[in-house]
């Protein structure tokens, strides 16, 4: 487990307590803009890294919501 996997681990267990689907949104996004320099000087495993982690992110954000609002009209 390199140090990124650890810090995405982190940051996905912090996101996880505090369960806003937005702030996973956003983490998601924050992820690809940061692959897009990586790609362009040719670090492709970092850059692959961070789409990876963003679309985990974007995708525990849709699921979060869809929860919040079964839960709701309920």
């Amino acid at each position: 487990m390199k140090i990124q996997d650890i810090g995405f681990v982190v940051v996905l267990l912090v996101l996880l307590i505090i369960r806003k689907p937005r702030l996973f949104v956003i983490a998601g996004l924050s992820c690809f803009l940061l692959a897009i320099p990586l790609f362009a000087t040719w670090i492709f495993f970092t850059g692959e890294r961070l789409v990876w982690y963003g679309a985990a992110f974007v995708f525990v954000g849709i699921i979060l919501t869809i929860i919040q609002e079964k839960e709701k009209t309920v």
